[in-house]
């Protein structure tokens, strides 16, 4: 069977699979540790991009003012955690354009297309946490009038 298509088996005795991923071997709390760190790694490596550090700047602005502006927790978590979901989808994005860019530097249309349609996708998580925002703005300023 082709190992790609989940024959462990063969991946298993594969040379090319052998202490690959160090990771893999791990269980329990080690691999729980192991995993922190590589998260703290990618956040580290998210903070150098524009976008992210703009957006976890926001965040620590943005969070606080949802406590003020929420009526309930269901309010919170909605603004809340819109804002921590256009900082997950930009993590991705940075993610896809980096595979990308390890790939090569040349132009190609598939290339592209992922990166485009990464972009894509912070754009309409960005939409949807200003339109969240919007309506509660709204709500809790038309109450008061």
């Amino acid at each position: 069977m082709v190992p790609w298509l989940g024959d462990n088996q063969a991946m298993s005795s594969s040379p090319m699979h052998s202490e690959a991923n160090p990771q893999k071997s791990r269980t329990g709390l080690s691999r729980i540790w192991h995993a922190a760190g590589y998260s703290l790694a990618g956040l580290r490596a998210g903070w150098h991009e524009t976008a992210f550090r703009q957006e976890a700047i926001a965040a620590m602005v943005l969070i606080p003012v949802a406590v003020w502006l929420a009526h309930s927790w269901v309010e919170f978590s909605l603004l809340a955690g819109s804002i921590v979901m256009v900082m997950v989808v930009e993590l991705l994005n940075t993610g896809i354009e980096t595979a990308i860019d390890r790939i090569g530097p040349e132009w190609h249309s598939l290339s592209k297309r992922a990166k485009d349609m990464g972009s894509a996708a912070v754009l309409l998580s960005l939409l949807m946490t200003i339109a969240i925002w919007g309506m509660a703005l709204a709500q809790r300023f038309t109450a008061w009038i």
